[in-house]
């Protein structure tokens, strides 16, 4: 791989998501060789892909390059490249360059999307954690929109119309959100041929409420609030196939729809070669410490969406959120000059900021502890929070300059079909 050798032990670090990338920003130019591995070469700013999938941002407004983070720290280094095994005895990696040793090996590998088990659903849906996909989605919605301007029966056009979307989590809220309001803004504008009314929105959730790790408070102010921008929610349904065509539910619900997005869950996404007792199975994350050493490999760690913590507080493991892995990150820089010290490393203990899903324009719920709110306030909240947690200056420029220009307007810039998409082709 071309790394130089040191006299400094070598920390690598797979994975550029929000763990990986806060830890290689406090591992600046420390007593320590970095090594930062990912198959993308920036980091992608995921509570915002939706909005790529909507039209709007766009995807530089979300994806921040990796190098440029590294820039200005001599300590660390950065190869694109895919890790394919790990070899724990022998301290070294194999990956789609070269294989590499280490001294100490950080996996932040994140999360998949969760299929179930459905293969054809995993064919014909479109999921959405990274920027490719959302990209997808967006193009499929424009392609879509212009296929039922020509569409020759009824039936063909609503197709074109109908759009599913699978989980009621803050993912699945908040992307029917934005797309309700292409529909309400964007739709009656720019496609004259068509009715706006006939296109039609469902969200499914397999619970009995929508957001189910949020309030109950939260989930009923969302539910509201999709209500109004004409989303038609179905709670108690989840998908048993669909076929590219037609969506089967375990209801007597069926949907005839050429756009089903899956946001219905994820898994881990582990990397082959350790023990498989390293792994909690159901959830396909590495249980580790509460310094989160992976068992029985005190040279490893695993940090963000791939480790599995059971604390008191938290005995079914640490919420797949981004607040996690950027605390863990942080603390791990402090955790690893001390065990390059001799010196006792510092238990991870979370700290919840609260959790928050946008609706829309002026819509959004907030939980902070006991204190829950919705409306303009948690909108106003949530855009803050967002808009100062994105990766560069650069970046908050360019997502605030789109933000203010779709409030006055009622517009989203970006609806562009830069590259066709064909589903058959994913």
């Amino acid at each position: 791989m071309n790394i130089p050798e040191s006299k400094l032990p070598r920390l690598v670090i797979v994975g550029g998501g929000f763990a990986g990338v806060n830890l290689v920003k406090s591992l600046k130019n420390k007593p320590v060789q970095v090594v930062l591995i990912d198959k993308r070469n920036y980091h992608t700013f995921q509570p915002l892909l939706y909005q790529v999938s909507s039209s709007g941002l766009e995807p530089d407004s979300i994806a921040y390059p990796l190098r440029k983070i590294i820039k200005s720290s001599q300590n660390i280094f950065f190869r694109l490249a895919e890790v394919q095994t790990i070899d724990a005895e022998a301290h070294t990696i194999q990956t789609s360059i070269g294989n590499l040793s280490f001294d100490y090996l950080v996996l932040a590998t994140g999360t998949k999307t969760n299929y179930f088990g459905n293969k054809d659903v995993e064919t014909y849906s479109m999921p959405m954690k990274t920027v490719p996909q959302a990209l997808n989605i967006r193009s499929l919605i424009l392609q879509n929109l212009e296929k039922a301007t020509i569409a020759k029966t009824v039936e063909e056009r609503h197709a074109f119309l109908n759009f599913v979307i699978v989980g009621g989590g803050p993912t699945g809220v908040e992307l029917a959100g934005a797309i309700a309001e292409l529909k309400n803004n964007i739709v009656p504008k720019d496609y004259h041929d068509l009715n706006a009314h006939d296109m039609q929105i469902h969200l499914l959730e397999g619970g009995d409420r929508l957001l189910p790790p949020m309030s109950k408070h939260a989930s009923k102010k969302a539910a509201e609030f999709l209500n109004k921008l004409g989303v038609t929610i179905h709670c108690n349904t989840f998908v048993k196939n669909y076929n590219g065509k037609k969506v089967e539910t375990n209801t007597d619900l069926e949907l005839e729809s050429e756009t089903l997005i899956w946001a219905a869950g994820v898994t881990g996404n582990p990397v082959k070669g350790l023990a498989s007792d390293a792994l909690f199975e159901k959830l396909n994350r590495y249980r580790v410490n509460g310094y989160n050493q992976v068992e029985n490999y005190p040279h490893i760690f695993a940090l963000g969406d791939i480790a599995y913590m059971e604390t008191e507080a938290y005995p079914k493991g640490h919420p797949q959120v981004a607040q996690p892995a950027i605390q863990q990150g942080q603390l791990f820089a402090k955790n690893i000059i001390k065990l390059i010290g001799n010196k006792p490393m510092k238990k991870f203990k979370y700290n919840d900021k609260g959790s928050m899903a946008t609706i829309g324009r002026n819509k959004a719920v907030v939980d902070l502890g006991s204190l829950k709110f919705s409306g303009f306030s948690a909108w106003f909240v949530w855009m803050f929070i967002h808009l100062m947690a994105l990766v560069g200056f650069r970046n908050r420029v360019v997502v605030f300059f789109n933000w203010t220009y779709n409030y006055i307007n009622f517009d989203k810039a970006a609806r562009l079909i830069i590259r066709p998409f064909n589903k058959l082709n994913k």
